[in-house]
């Protein structure tokens, strides 16, 4: 396979695939930026190439503490990432943030804030913020965030936490990611408790309860009383580990440790018992399937043989001339046809 690709962005010449892989191995945050810029191409050349880049480093990659943060708008999440961030480079660990920005539905833009958010943050040298757009991924998580995450691994950073957009219907797929889910609540507890998809709450390893400080403590510690009884009502996902909540103040940098050593021995247990090794694959499984269900969108839309009948098919479901089930098979058809 051919080992250079026009870079992604401001087409200033060819990029040498092998070279750019032994920059991210030596920790280069440019040629890191650059990588995860080329993996979020939309270009089929650019994917091309992306995908040798990671053939190149996918044996550098795995060794990284995978943690996903969730939380409704407004709990804090940019403010406790960076907290969490600074105390972990405080301990001598390399941190990879992935901060996912949601995309207008109409324009497709997106603010990509987090990194301006997290300003002390982003001067630390063993910090590396990425914000991205969710480009209307459900989930709240950009499509290309898994790939990102093992570019990341590869530069050598000992922990990579996914901030996503935030708790919404579908904001789960952060979930099959990462090691370990991270629920962001406030010390609302009660009325916030009945707003909270039982779903999001089930996927939770850890809840934390941010703003635990000042006034708003007692009401933390009641919300959190809450939270582990509603915890206790829900199957866990693993035998191996019962759900834990802690409280932390981001603001004030309160309750950090206790977090990173509850995530510590969480990581601990899931690899004596074996359950990390075996989550690992079936979310690489899970991440291949989604690829094909994307792939083959994508050549419904594109393919010749299907493109042609996409908007008439289309019409006659609008018009009620045909089931949709008749529809899809039509297409299928045609597809496999060829």
């Amino acid at each position: 396979m051919e080992k250079t690709a026009e870079k992604s962005r401001g087409g200033r010449g060819p990029v040498n695939i092998e070279e750019m892989a032994a920059a991210i191995r030596a920790g280069n945050r440019t040629a890191l930026a650059r990588g995860i810029t080329l993996i979020e191409s939309t270009r089929p050349d650019h994917q091309e190439q992306a995908q040798a880049l990671l053939a190149v480093l996918l044996e550098k990659t795995g060794k990284a503490v995978r943690i996903g943060l969730s939380g409704a708008p407004g709990v804090g999440k940019s403010t406790f990432t960076e907290a969490l961030g600074s105390y972990l480079t405080g301990q001598g660990l390399k941190i990879a943030v992935l901060a996912i920005d949601p995309s207008s539905a109409r324009t497709g833009g997106s603010i990509l804030g987090d990194k301006t958010r997290m300003e002390e943050l982003a001067r630390d040298p063993n910090a590396f913020i990425r914000p991205s757009p969710s480009s209307g991924t459900l989930g709240g998580v950009a499509r290309r965030t898994r790939e990102a995450m093992l570019l990341c691994e590869a530069a050598g950073f000992d922990v990579v936490l996914i901030e996503t957009v935030g708790v919404g219907q579908s904001e789960t797929a952060v979930a099959d990611m990462v090691d370990m889910f991270v629920l962001l609540l406030s010390p609302g507890g009660g009325d916030e408790l009945q707003g909270i998809k039982r779903g999001i709450m089930e996927l939770a390893d850890l809840v934390v309860v941010n703003k635990a400080d000042g006034d708003l403590l007692p009401a933390a510690k009641r919300a959190a009383i809450e939270y582990k009884t509603a915890l206790h009502l829900m199957r866990p996902k693993s035998q191996h580990w019962l759900p834990e909540v802690r409280l932390a103040s981001a603001l004030k940098g309160e309750g950090l440790a206790e977090i990173w050593d509850t995530v510590c021995r969480y990581e601990e247990i899931m690899k004596e018992t074996g359950t990390l090794e075996a989550q690992r694959a079936d979310q690489a499984l899970a991440w291949m399937w989604n690829e094909l269900r994307e792939g083959m969108m994508e050549t419904l839309r594109t393919h010749q043989g299907t493109k042609s009948r996409l908007k008439a098919l289309e019409g006659e479901v609008a018009a009620g001339k045909t089931t949709p089930t008749a529809a899809a098979r039509s297409l299928l058809a045609l597809l496999l046809r060829d």
